[in-house]
């Protein structure tokens, strides 16, 4: 796998900056978990997040208008013809603003989306495309799950269609995504009373936790790490909008890896029991 020796060539750098390699080296059987990517696009303030295995690949929201080309040149210098799967946690113009054009250019076997539309040039865009691609999304209002090439999928819902606060960012879908050993949160925009929503019924650790809403002040960010206790923090951000620090000074002082995708992308390998991280 490529990332294999840039993982190792990276090592020292990463362990002086508190982003060491999870797990130890193990020689892969027969049968077993997959080899999997995990691509957290250099997308602005925004989320565009790909997961790609032998057997398939799943985007996870698609930045803001005009990402999608950035998303489709990587899908092609990947190989990557067709998605199994589109998510789109919430209809902010920062995750479903690319959406469009991925559904126009590329095949997609089944669209997850939450239950809050917006009114919005992105969402209608959206809209439209899903039509002119002949495909009916699911609005996800129950956990669903699915397998992908060994990797296992869990998308838990919004529990309510309005919030107290910013109902779109509360209607957040948040992901959980299982390889073997290896475990990966995504939470979309979710803020407290969603995150909370998730947290009482979490009973699982990630070794890798996409921070919520581009990593701005969150009063439940020190339950959500009690709960997870990952060891990589990815926070989506840009210089214009850039990341709290208290939240990453929060992140360092628990012994967390954070990596920023406004410094650069960032792509993580995962063998089902070793994660290799890429810069």
């Amino acid at each position: 796998m490529r990332g294999r020796l840039a993982a190792i060539l990276l090592a020292a750098a990463l362990v002086l900056t508190g982003c060491g390699f999870s797990g130890t080296e193990h020689a892969s059987e027969n049968e077993g978990p997959a080899e999997m990517a995990v691509h957290f696009f250099k997308a602005g303030k925004a989320d565009a997040i790909l997961l790609t295995t032998g057997n398939g690949a799943v985007l996870i929201d698609a930045g803001e208008k005009g990402f999608g080309k950035t998303i489709l040149s990587y899908l092609a210098d990947m190989g990557v013809e067709r998605l199994s799967y589109l998510i789109v946690t919430h209809f902010d113009k920062d995750h479903v603003g690319g959406a469009a054009k991925v559904l126009k250019e590329i095949p997609v076997g089944t669209v997850l989306q939450s239950n809050c539309p917006k009114d919005s040039e992105e969402y209608e865009n959206y809209v439209n495309a899903l039509s002119a691609a002949g495909i009916e999304p699911v609005t996800v209002r129950e956990r669903y799950e699915f397998t992908l090439g060994g990797v296992s999928y869990s998308v838990d819902p919004p529990r309510r269609t309005e919030y107290d606060e910013d109902s779109s960012n509360n209607s957040s879908l948040i992901v959980s995504v299982t390889n073997g050993e290896n475990r990966f949160l995504f939470t979309g925009d979710a803020q407290t009373e969603r995150l909370k929503e998730f947290l009482d019924t979490n009973t699982t650790n990630f070794d890798v936790l996409k921070i919520p809403h581009h990593g701005k002040d969150e009063p439940l960010l020190d339950d959500l790490l009690a709960s997870t206790q990952p060891t990589y923090a990815i926070i989506t951000s840009s210089d214009e909008e850039p990341e709290s620090e208290a939240v990453v000074e929060t992140l360092k002082n628990a012994g967390i890896c954070v990596l920023l995708t406004r410094n650069d992308a960032v792509t993580l390998y995962s063998d089902g029991i070793n994660l290799k991280l890429e810069e």
